[in-house]
């Protein structure tokens, strides 16, 4: 299997993509202990190193690592907030940038918001192409919309991937396959009517359509809920009420728009049911919103693996092992813009 290490691996939603597509994680690296908890909680068997990534030293895993890959925080970029940019503490892109430096990776993905993508940002977005540039990796930027890949959801996600020089470049993003998709209803069909609740198959109908964007929020975020007004009035559509989450299935007798519970937003979110976020609701939405899709990850990550399998098995004269990789950069030097 192919190697990769991932920083900013919150609740596990790209890891277990990747996972999927057939990568072997080394290393994840998460600062909040809840994250990480969880990961653990899910896989025993991976190595979750609970640590600021300002800390985190690369060089020992340099030329050992078939694909770096991070979720770096949004805020920064988000809509929802002041988009600060790199004026933002809690912009990491400098920290994948020196890794990537460190490490050496044949393959770097980078997830993050739409907002990434705004001309505001445009100088910002260019410096770290160039920088990847420089380092020696061919880049692709492209925005990704979660429902084009199975999940239910309007959540766009910027993915930037980019493949060292020492490889030939064959990377495409994955194909869309909306019709593949289905609605909010059917998604959840199952867990609403698992209670005896009446009104479950005419709730299904109501539902015909893909969810707006889960939110996630900070530790500064209020109780559970999905999102502002205007999110509301969009699950309101749905027959979903947003104002809150529910601890169960609506049960018999029940009169009214349903409550979602964590486990149907994870499945909203793309998670299998078996994974756990453990059992306080608060904390839970919290993970499940600011999760990255596993079937977007799988999707982007099945791509990487065709990239790697065509590097080592047909005839990319550039590649080499990745214990005798070539380092094109000095490694040690923290990028700052």
């Amino acid at each position: 299997m192919y190697k990769s290490l991932e920083i900013c691996a919150g609740a596990g939603g790209q890891a277990l993509g990747l996972e999927q597509a057939g990568f072997e994680h080394v290393a994840l690296v998460e600062i909040e202990q809840d994250y990480c908890e969880c990961l653990r909680l899910n896989r025993p068997k991976w190595n979750v190193i609970c640590q600021d990534i300002h800390y985190f030293d690369g060089r020992p895993y340099r030329n050992r690592i078939d694909l770096l890959s991070g979720g770096v925080p949004c805020p920064p970029f988000s809509v929802a907030g002041k988009q600060l940019g790199s004026k933002d503490e809690r912009d990491l892109f400098p920290e994948m940038l020196r890794l990537v430096m460190e490490i050496h990776p044949k393959v770097v993905m980078i997830e993050n918001v739409r907002g990434l993508l705004s001309s505001k940002f445009d100088q910002y977005r260019f410096t770290i192409l160039a920088e990847l540039t420089k380092m020696g990796y061919n880049t692709h930027i492209q925005l990704l919309n979660a429902s084009d890949y199975g999940v239910p959801q309007l959540r766009p996600r910027v993915i930037i991937v980019g493949v060292s020089n020492n490889i030939i470049d064959t990377f495409v993003y994955p194909f869309p396959h909306r019709k593949d998709t289905r609605t909010v209803g059917d998604t959840l069909f199952d867990l609403m009517a698992a209670n005896g609740w009446e009104d479950a198959e005419s709730w299904r109908r109501k539902a015909n359509n893909i969810a707006p964007t889960i939110v996630g929020g900070s530790k500064k975020h209020g109780g559970a809920d999905l999102g502002p007004s205007r999110a509301r009035l969009a699950w309101a559509e749905l027959g979903i009420d947003g104002r809150g989450v529910a601890e169960e299935s609506p049960a018999k007798g029940f009169i009214g728009m349903p409550k979602l519970t964590p486990r149907m937003i994870a499945r909203i979110q793309g998670f299998p049911d078996e994974w756990s976020f453990g059992d306080r609701k608060t904390k839970a939405c919290r993970m499940i919103g600011n999760a990255f899709p596993p079937p977007v990850a799988r999707a982007v990550g099945e791509r990487i693996i065709t990239v790697l399998d065509n590097a080592m098995n047909y005839g990319s004269t550039n590649y080499k092992r990745a214990e005798t990789l070539s380092p094109n950069v000095a490694f040690g030097q923290r990028i700052n813009y």
